[in-house]
């Protein structure tokens, strides 16, 4: 019994998102939603659970996020491997291969939503977290790989954003991979000793992960190892230099890095990177590439694509570091509701002014009675509402409701008719 009375928490790493600071994700929601509308990019929304071959297969089966770090299980009903989705480009390439979303021609969508991936919990990476995310299919040129870079510059400055830097790099095509990957191994292999376990274990299978590693020791050995950059061949390079040229072109500052990779198997040519100093180790903001061979991979017809992701929750925690306030408003009014006899005149009213688009937050009573003048006068003030809207005694004798200013540019204190709300519901709406 002691058991059924034991407090129920949250998974660790999963993490509730409570008011006020879910205003701060809508927020940022709708300043995503009206970038992609500008750029033309349409929502797309896949399942959190997706087959597990879809990831060995998509992201490379000695990847960190398989080999360590995805919720995996079977399903009881029918035997079928199943994982909640550590990222979501593999779930948009196979909806698109799924549908024939490219039958005619590019598509360019976006997604927003929760990802989950069994890690150690810490500041700005947590085992359900949330990615926004631009995938461009069906498009082969270096414009595209552009725009999308351009287009997260955009989103910087839309949302305040500073102390951001691109890092830049081309990882070709596979069979140039293929000669730096030989080239990788014999280096490594002169230096074996100096390799910890995790760079041993993937020497042979994928000894460009060893090119991403985080520790310390091995940071002057990977600075010296061979350079993809210096086996691209004529069409690679051009492609990288076309990508450069729009960015320079548009004034984007960047710094080629050798070294990025990327976590997933998938990329090839462009890989990208936003990166900051000011989230210690979690400091990638948003990260992306092309991946011509994914769709193809998983079962498609071979098609041409690009993207990125961002992570919801490094952005605002990075927009906190910054000191940026998002400017999120309060509702329009608040309603001040005296006594009992005044709630039938004031709820008609407030459920007219809600129909013409007014936002208003109404007093709740209490089991005793509505509360005195002064607790709701504090409440309408601590809301960040507008307005006061009175329903008094004397102003509901005649028909009347009073409009308290709560913040400075309101005016001075009216009374409006109660018949006539759409004809006044729009001073509550612009000023």
């Amino acid at each position: 019994m002691a058991d059924q009375n034991k407090a129920i928490r949250a998974v660790k790493g999963m993490n509730d998102i409570l008011p006020p600071e879910s205003a701060r994700w809508e927020w940022f929601e709708d300043k995503v939603r009206a970038l992609m509308h500008r750029y033309g990019y349409a929502n797309i929304r896949t399942p959190i659970v997706e087959p597990t071959p879809l990831f060995v297969r998509g992201l490379g089966e000695v990847t960190d996020i398989v080999e360590k770090e995805m919720y995996s299980f079977v399903d009881s009903m029918n035997g079928d491997p199943l994982t909640l989705r550590p990222e979501n480009t593999a779930g948009v390439v196979r909806a698109v291969a799924e549908h024939s979303l490219l039958y005619d021609g590019g598509k360019r969508v976006y997604y927003m939503g929760p990802m989950f991936r069994h890690e150690r919990p810490q500041r700005g990476r947590y085992r359900q977290f949330h990615q926004i995310g631009a995938e461009a299919l069906g498009f082969a040129g270096p414009d595209v790989d552009a725009e999308l870079i351009l287009m997260c510059r955009s989103l910087w400055r839309d949302i305040g954003l500073t102390d951001v830097r691109l890092e830049l790099n081309s990882l070709g095509q596979p069979q140039e991979r293929r000669a730096h990957r030989e080239a990788l191994v014999a280096y490594f292999e002169k230096h074996r000793d100096a390799l910890d376990a995790d760079a041993q274990r993937r020497l042979h299978t994928n000894p460009l992960r060893i090119l991403d590693t985080k520790n310390p020791a091995m940071q002057e050995l990977v600075e010296g190892a061979p350079k993809l950059l210096e086996y691209l061949g004529e069409e690679s390079l051009a492609h990288f230099d076309a990508v450069r040229r729009v960015l320079e072109a548009n004034g984007v500052e960047y710094r080629i890095n050798p070294r990025l990779v990327r976590g997933m198997d998938y990329y090839n040519l462009t890989v990208f990177e936003w990166v900051t100093d000011r989230l210690g180790s979690q400091g990638t903001v948003c990260g992306g590439g092309r991946y011509d061979y994914l769709i193809e991979q998983i079962g498609g017809k071979p098609a041409p694509a690009v993207g990125w992701a961002l992570g919801v929750e490094r952005v605002l925690e990075l927009l906190k570091e910054l000191g940026v306030e998002p400017d999120v408003p309060g509702p329009a009014a608040y309603a001040v509701v005296p006594s009992s006899e005044a709630l039938a005149p004031a709820m008609t009213t407030v459920e007219a002014l809600r129909a013409a688009g007014v936002s208003v937050l109404m007093h709740a009573a209490g089991r005793d009675g509505p509360g005195s003048m002064k607790s709701q006068f504090k409440r309408a003030d601590a809301s960040g509402a507008r307005y006061a809207l009175i329903f008094g005694e004397s102003e509901l004798a005649q028909g009347l409701v009073a409009i308290k200013p709560l913040r400075e540019g309101g005016g001075e204190q009216r009374t409006r008719p109660l018949a006539d709300v759409a004809r006044w519901a729009a001073e509550l709406l612009t000023a």
